[in-house]
Formats: structure tokens, sequence, C-alpha cells
């Protein structure tokens, strides 16, 4: 089952003694790459930086996918990340043999997404840009997912995303918190997003939660909410409209499917719900769960619905699930207050403005 959900209160205060530890250690480690002692390698290519203060899903993948879109046919971009729980180490470039299993989840589903654009992993970043680039000398733009705290790679432009239902101001460090990093490190981003709004939020509720990050002059802030798409099978990409009088199996193996439960609250005749680990490994005994559970409800119009993280974990299982009624429901940001032009000028700027100091 998932094992994301909070620690209870009374158990992660126990944990306060090792959450000043590990401040301690994040402080000293900004410190040192603050007064010079450890240094950051700049890479004469524009880099843009997607990440997050904290633990848990505060919706890189899909801001990376936002990024790729608008950039996509002007320049040649490619993706850098981890590689989250992948079974293999050091530097990928991802190709039709890849999987899931050798370069993670979400560079897996970039690649399945975007096939013309470099998707590759590697944990030391500094290291790995120079192989990007060296097999894909035509690359333009770099987007590197989740290395906001990593700082061996000075990015060129940093996207902080913050969970508007968990303000890392309102945080606290890990284990009694979520904090991976210092609350103060917000100073390093040019542009913030909050995302996970209520699409209804209000002008005062945005000055609210603006005046409580307290951006700083240079910075630029944004408030997003989560669109999701047209479900469409797992194999055939057929398409399904979710209705009242569609009962849904859930099946998640995210940090934070709240938002995706809310839509089925509010589109769905009613939903059941599997949870597995964040980044769930699926076995073949975890599918025969889902359909056992899938099989038990009794309704005639019943699917059952899963991510697109989890399914580039299940399409191992392609001669099972073809025969499933088994639907990806697909997300995107979608900003707010009519901003996402501006935001759009903003990251445009950046590349040309970064190519002309160039020249």
């Amino acid at each position: 089952m998932n094992s994301n959900f909070p620690i209870p209160g009374p158990v992660r205060m126990l944990l306060f003694p090792l959450s000043l530890m590990y401040y301690f250690g994040i402080w000293v480690r900004n410190k040192l790459y603050d007064k010079k002692f450890f240094t950051s390698v700049h890479f004469n290519i524009p880099i843009i930086c997607v990440g997050n203060l904290s633990v848990g899903g505060t919706g890189k993948s899909p801001m990376v996918e936002y990024l790729v879109r608008l950039l996509q046919h002007e320049f040649a971009v490619a993706t850098l990340s981890r590689g989250y729980k992948r079974k293999t180490k050091g530097y990928a470039l991802a190709n039709q043999d890849s999987t899931a299993l050798e370069i993670g989840d979400e560079p897996m589903l970039f690649y399945n997404k975007f096939p013309g654009v470099a998707v590759s992993v590697g944990e030391k970043r500094q290291e790995a840009i120079p192989q990007l680039l060296y097999d894909r000398p035509d690359t333009r733009v770099i987007i590197m997912d989740d290395a906001f705290q990593h700082r061996a790679v000075k990015s060129g432009y940093n996207i902080l995303l913050v969970d508007s239902n968990n303000l890392f101001t309102r945080d606290w460090y890990l284990p009694t918190g979520d904090l991976r990093d210092e609350k103060k490190s917000y100073r390093r981003a040019d542009l913030i997003v909050v995302t996970k709004c209520n699409p209804e939020l209000t002008p005062d509720q945005k000055e609210n939660i603006s005046g409580e990050i307290e951006p700083l002059l240079h910075q630029h802030l944004f408030f997003s909410t989560i669109r999701y798409g047209m479900p469409y099978h797992i194999v055939s990409k057929s398409t399904y409209v979710i209705t009242a009088q569609v009962e849904v199996l859930l099946v998640t193996g995210i940090a934070d499917p709240s938002p995706l439960k809310e839509f089925l609250q509010q589109h769905a005749g009613t939903y059941y719900q599997i949870s597995f680990h964040d980044h769930q490994v699926y076995t073949i005994d975890d599918l025969d769960d889902i359909v056992k559970k899938f099989e038990s409800i009794s309704c005639e119009a019943k699917i059952i619905l899963t991510t697109e993280k989890d399914a580039v974990r299940l399409t191992k299982f392609e001669n099972v699930v073809k025969d499933l009624p088994l639907y990806i429901i697909p997300i995107q940001h979608e900003f707010l207050f009519n901003e996402g032009e501006r935001f759009n000028e903003l990251i445009r700027r950046f590349i040309h403005t970064f190519k002309q100091s160039l020249n």
C-alpha cells in the first residue's frame, strides 16, 4: 500500500531531533556553496531547472512537459533527470529499447510522449550534461527535472514549484516535516509557481499567498491549477468519457493522488482505490489484485483508471491489459488569472537573451 501518507503528528514530533540534524546538514552544504568552497559548474547553453523545496508531488513532471511543449518546435530540447528509483546507475540516453526500470518512470514518460526530444538520465548532472551534448550536439535547451537543490550545476533559470496545500513557509524539515532544503533557498528561484490551486482562487487569496511567500523583487510569482485531459486506453488509445453513471477503480502509485480523487468525486458515479507505493514496480500479482478488485464491482459501466506515470510501469503486461478497460488520464498545468502567456514569454526571453549573450 501507499507509504507516502503523512506520518502521524506525535511520531513526527519524536523525530524532531533528527530534523535538527538534517537542517544543520543542508545549512552547512548551502553555506559551502554560497562561500564558493563547493563550486557550481556553468555551461554555455540555456539550462532551465524545475524543482521544489519539499518531498512529494508538486507537479514537476507536468511542468517539464509544459516546457517541452512550449519550446520543442522552436529549439532542440533535451531533458535531464536523475532517474529516480531506476535499477541502473550513471548516464543514459533513452532509446527505443529503454524501459522504466532502466531510466525511471518520468524519463520513460517523457520519451514516450515526445519522440523528437532527447531524454537523458544521470545522478551527477555535471557529468551527464557533457555526455548529453556529445550524444546530441544539436541540443539548444536543457530542462533539468527535480534539480533545484542540486547545486553542482548552475542553472540559467530556476523554476520553483510550491504546493498550495503545503506552502514551504508553514512546513518543517525532514523527517518531522517535508522540507528537504532550507526555506530561504526559495530566493535562488527566478520564477515561483504555486501549484494545485483551487481553480476558483480569488484575487484576495492570491494576494494572501503572495504575502506569505514574499517573493523578491526579481522573482515572478504564478498560480496554476491541475487540468485533467480525456482518458485514453493504455493500448488502443481510444478515449473514454467519465460520467456520473460510471464507477471507477483508481490505481495509483504516486506521491499525492488527492487531486485525482477530488476529480473523480466530481465526475464519476463513485470510485474505489488501490494505492501502491510511489514509483511502484508492478508485479503480475499486483495486476491480479487489480483485476480481482475490478471484477468485484457489480456496476456494468465501470473502468480502471491510472496515471501516466503508473502506465509506463504497467505496459509491460500488454498482453493482459489490452483486454482490460484500463484507461490513462493525462494531466497538465493551467495558469490562473490569464497569466499563461506571461509565463511563456519569460521562458522564451531567458533563452533568447542567453543566446544573445554568447554572440
